[in-house]
């Protein structure tokens, strides 16, 4: 008996010594799905991914100050492009892990239409966008906004959130009763969770291709490369497509 409790004893803390944990940087959009995906990555592997959340533009700053992350899941795909070209990751590790879509959305049911026209009507309500400078998203709203003849009337009413995650609290706090924001923040399982919204039509914006990446600093780590393999897989493709994405 005593011998069958040592041998359980030694394969708990064979297990544990195996297990390990990855320093991941997410992208705002993808706060929600990340966390889902971290949570069954977790029970399934053993691993725990530790999250960072925020704007690409700001992660890609940190990257190249030495910021201790193992894996960058950006915004874009041009990050992750810039960043290999630099010598920041492991070549050969890149690959598209979602392809975002940009809304109109109000925290308000009814208030925008399913064709947008409310951004032609008259008002001075204000609207929520990511910094276009750091945020991909904040970056398609602006091209938007141009592609419809709007940048200019719309302008003076344009509130500039650090990234995708502030301007969706600005729209949902009613700060702004409008912001474009990721669809995945509106999304759950399909559907608009509450309030009203305009799903941007692709051709009125660059394609928002959402690029995963290993760095350089997660090159040995087995949990950083578990993590990737589990972002490709069926179970956390599934979550992805729940919230709005596209693969």
């Amino acid at each position: 008996m005593k011998k069958l409790i040592v041998l359980v004893l030694a394969a708990c803390s064979f297990a544990a010594a195996a297990a390990g944990e990855v320093q991941v940087a997410v992208a705002a959009n993808f706060t929600v799905p990340a966390q889902r995906i971290a949570a069954a990555f977790e029970r399934e592997t053993g691993h725990k991914a530790v999250l960072a959340f925020g704007s690409t533009g700001r992660f890609y700053a940190q990257v190249k100050n030495g910021a201790p992350f193992d894996v960058l899941l950006a915004a874009d795909d041009e990050t992750p492009a810039k960043l290999e070209k630099e010598g920041l990751t492991v070549p050969g590790s890149r690959f598209t892990y979602a392809n975002g879509r940009l809304v109109l959305w109000s925290a308000t049911p009814g208030l925008v239409d399913t064709q947008g026209a409310i951004l032609r009507k008259p008002g001075d309500g204000k609207i929520a966008i990511a910094d276009p400078r750091l945020a991909p998203y904040g970056a398609a709203a602006v091209e938007t906004m141009a592609r419809l003849g709007l940048a200019d009337q719309l302008k003076p009413r344009l509130v500039q959130a650090e990234n995708i995650g502030q301007a969706y609290q600005f729209a949902s706090t009613g700060n702004a009763p409008l912001g474009f924001v990721a669809l995945s923040q509106v999304m759950v399982d399909g559907k608009l969770e509450k309030g009203s919204a305009w799903v941007v039509p692709e051709n009125l914006h660059a394609r928002i291709r959402q690029d995963a990446v290993l760095l350089a600093k997660g090159k040995d780590n087995a949990a950083a490369a578990a993590w990737l393999a589990y972002l490709k897989g069926d179970a956390a493709r599934a979550v992805i497509r729940a919230y709005g994405y596209e693969l």
